[in-house]
């Protein structure tokens, strides 16, 4: 049995995931003024979205699993399963933020 989370590790774990949040809200931002001609964005950016989405959920299952299966705490398998996913929005905020309004 895994003792409960450590009020460190319950933190610690919100802030992550806040701030994926809060990247993943910019990035949807980004891409729909992209699609409004508001922000400069490639044309393979909506195919993108997809395929993305699906490497970044299978990373995060591997790594949750394999937390899970190593004898990890609960705590750790949870961030293991959000950091493929916070990797791909921290990437996408600077890659979209770079391309900019108005900018080739």
């Amino acid at each position: 049995m895994y003792p409960m989370m450590t009020p460190t590790q319950m933190i610690s774990l919100s802030f992550k995931t806040g701030m994926m949040l809060m990247e993943a809200q910019m990035v949807i931002g980004m891409r729909m003024m992209g699609m409004a001609g508001l922000w400069c964005v490639l044309p393979s950016e909506n195919a993108r979205m997809s395929s993305e989405k699906v490497a970044a959920y299978g990373q995060s299952a591997v790594a949750a699993t394999t937390a899970a299966m190593t004898g990890k705490s609960p705590a750790q398998v949870a961030e293991a399963a959000l950091k493929p996913v916070a990797r791909a929005t921290k990437s996408n905020v600077k890659r979209l933020a770079r391309r900019g309004p108005g900018k080739p």
